[in-house]
């Protein structure tokens, strides 16, 4: 499968930029201003899947924050993501669909519009309800300041399925559209 990574399953990913060399504010400067201020989303393709695929659009690796992660979670239909924890917050701002989180064994519904905030050190995992329509999600956490200040704890209690969950298959990731409204 080509989208296929497990991001939240690698082991070697980049949550805080190396700073090497030389080093002074006039520089970093001239280097922050001559990054993108406008990342296209379509230049961005949803990796992992087939339950759970995200969209990273902001992430230390890049060079353009250090202390900021956005990305955005899209759950096929019926599809749910790792259950999980780390120390770090995070919001989950709902664009589309309807679902539910368990956070700590309790559960939380919510739909588009709503924000589902995951609390420090809490074991969680994100649902989407729907059996027939996809369900996104922009999150938005300071996971790499967490990192940054030494506070490491991250455990995956339950990884990504490697299988669509039944009434998912054949959904494709909605990485090719033209149009990110997101109508009712």
């Amino acid at each position: 499968m080509e989208n296929e990574s497990h991001y939240h399953s690698k082991k070697d990913r980049i949550f805080v930029r190396g700073i090497t060399g030389s080093y002074n504010l006039k520089d970093e400067l001239v280097r922050l201003r001559a990054l993108p201020r406008v990342r296209k989303g379509r230049e961005i393709k949803l990796i992992d899947g087939p339950q759970a695929y995200s969209r990273h659009y902001v992430e230390p690796k890049d060079g353009i924050t250090q202390t900021f992660h956005l990305h955005l979670e899209e759950y096929g239909p019926g599809g749910k993501s790792q259950k999980h924890g780390h120390v770090n917050e995070a919001a989950f701002y709902i664009l589309d669909g309807h679902g539910y989180e368990i956070h700590d064994g309790i559960r939380y519904d919510w739909k588009a519009g709503d924000v589902a905030i995951v609390h420090n050190n809490c074991v969680h995992q994100h649902f989407n309800a729907d059996s027939e329509k996809p369900a996104r999600a922009l999150v938005i956490k300071t996971k790499p300041m967490f990192l940054f200040m030494n506070m490491l704890f991250q455990k995956t209690v339950e990884s990504r399925s490697s299988d669509p969950a039944p009434g998912g298959e054949g959904f494709e990731a909605r990485n090719l559209e033209d149009d990110f409204n997101h109508p009712k």
